[in-house]
């Protein structure tokens, strides 16, 4: 099967890409479900879903109630704006899945995009080591910045200016071949996503979306096995199309699921590093 010119999304990364590993701080200690000691529940794991136990173990008292949140697109790992939550926009963003704030100068609860439409979807959430402040993982819909932009920081990096994340490095090991290959497929999950949501008529996504989910993962299947003839029969050029086929189609199945590249990608980063049994570890 060809290769089919996919059209870029807006320029904002939009979906979740590979992370790179970090050291947690030593004392951290992944909570239990059950637990209602502060002493335990030291760290909230990267997650979209926290118990009223691990949201009671924040450190509320340190600024008045409010606790800074640093969203990241979970594509890119852009920083894109600095936030505060309060207990209510905290519970707000778990049960809409919608990034909410406390604003300070409207003294109410904000969801970002309320008015522009410009949403930050969660894909995940944890805390530092000392528990005051959330690291909010999202794939935003549009710009984040009141001024237009991606990010309210805009010279803050991302993984294409670190061609060595995750392996990446250009095409064959060049450097700057193709830096923003990880962003891309951000942009191509938010242009899924959009197509999902709207199904604008003639449009190949929307095709396959109203066959259903039986003749999506159908198509993945075929996808997947050309992909392995091409690595044993055909050159190189073929072996890319038919895996740029594979992976454009797994992103369409893993959307008609409701799951995004990001969640796929939260397990290689769980992983990442760690012996499994019965599965290797990526990396």
């Amino acid at each position: 099967m060809s290769t089919r010119p996919w059209r870029r999304a807006c320029s904002t990364p939009a979906a979740s890409a590979f992370r790179s590993s970090r050291q947690p701080c030593e004392n951290t200690v992944s909570p239990s479900a059950n637990s209602t000691d502060p002493a335990v529940a030291t760290a909230i794991p990267a997650s979209a879903s926290l118990t009223p136990q691990q949201i009671d173990a924040l450190d509320w008292d340190k600024q008045d109630g409010l606790i800074p949140a640093v969203v990241q697109d979970a594509a890119s790992l852009r920083v894109l704006m600095l936030g505060y939550m309060d207990r209510a926009a905290l519970r707000a963003t778990l049960d809409s899945g919608h990034v909410t704030f406390y604003s300070r100068s409207k003294q109410r609860l904000w969801t970002k995009g309320e008015t522009s439409g410009n949403f930050l979807d969660l894909v995940s959430i944890e805390t530092d080591c000392d528990r005051d402040t959330l690291l909010v993982s999202a794939q935003p819909h549009g710009p984040t910045c009141h001024l237009g932009r991606d990010s309210c920081f805009p010279n803050a990096p991302d993984v294409s200016d670190a061609s060595a994340v995750a392996g990446v490095s250009g095409v064959s090991g060049v450097p700057g071949a193709s830096d923003d290959a990880l962003a891309f497929l951000g942009e191509l999950d938010a242009l899924i996503a959009t197509r999902e949501r709207e199904r604008p008529q003639g449009s190949y996504t929307t095709a396959l979306f109203d066959k259903g989910l039986r003749s999506i993962a159908q198509k993945v299947g075929e996808e997947g096995v050309e992909t392995a003839l091409a690595a044993v029969a055909q050159d190189d050029a073929a072996l890319c199309g038919e895996a740029a086929d594979l992976l454009f189609h797994l992103q369409v199945l893993l959307r008609a699921r409701g799951l995004s590249l990001g969640d796929a990608v939260a397990v290689l980063r769980e992983r990442h590093g760690k012996p499994h049994r019965g599965s290797q570890p990526a990396g």
